[in-house]
C-alpha cells in the first residue's frame, strides 16, 4: 500500500500529456485543474481496482484479470468503457506479440550468425546443393 497520499498520484507529465492530447490547440488547463484531474483519476483507478478485486475474490482468486476489470466496469455502471478498453487491450496484445516475434527473430538471426562464426561459415552466402555436388564429382 501507499505510505503517503502523494504516492497515489499519477506523474504530472503523463497527466499533462493526456490532457493536451484530448483538448484542441489553444486551450490551456490551470495547474489546479490538472491536479484535480490527476487526483480524480487516481481515485477512479482505486475504485475500479477494488471492484475488480471483489470480482476476483468472489471467484476465489487472488489475481485480478482483464475480465474481472470488465465485470467491475459493468457492475459500477461504467459499461460504456468496456468496448474501447477491450479494443485497446487487443491492440496492446498484438503489439506485445509483434515485439516478442521480432525479439525471437533477432535472437534467431543472432544465433545463426554465432553458429556460422563458430563453424567458420560465411554469413549471407548461400550454396546451391546441386552445384556443390557437381563440384565434388568433378574433383574425384
Amino acid at each position: 500500500m501507499a505510505e503517503r497520499i502523494e504516492d497515489l498520484n499519477l506523474p504530472n507529465a503523463v497527466v499533462t500529456r493526456i490532457i493536451k492530447e484530448c483538448l484542441p490547440d489553444g486551450i490551456s488547463v490551470s495547474k489546479e485543474a490538472r491536479t484535480a484531474i490527476a487526483r480524480a483519476t487516481s481515485i477512479y483507478i482505486l475504485y475500479i481496482t477494488s471492484a475488480a478485486n471483489n470480482v476476483a475474490t468472489q471467484s476465489s482468486r487472488k489475481t485480478i484479470s482483464a475480465n474481472d476489470v470488465f465485470k467491475a466496469l459493468e457492475e459500477t455502471e461504467f459499461s460504456s468503457f468496456i468496448k474501447p478498453i477491450q479494443e485497446a487491450l487487443e491492440e496492446f496484445k498484438k503489439a506485445q506479440l509483434d515485439k516478442k516475434l521480432r525479439a525471437a527473430k533477432k535472437n534467431e538471426d543472432g544465433a545463426d550468425k554465432t553458429t556460422d562464426d563458430k563453424t567458420g561459415g560465411d554469413d549471407g552466402i548461400e550454396v546451391d546443393e546441386e552445384e556443390h555436388e557437381d563440384d565434388e564429382e568433378t574433383e574425384q
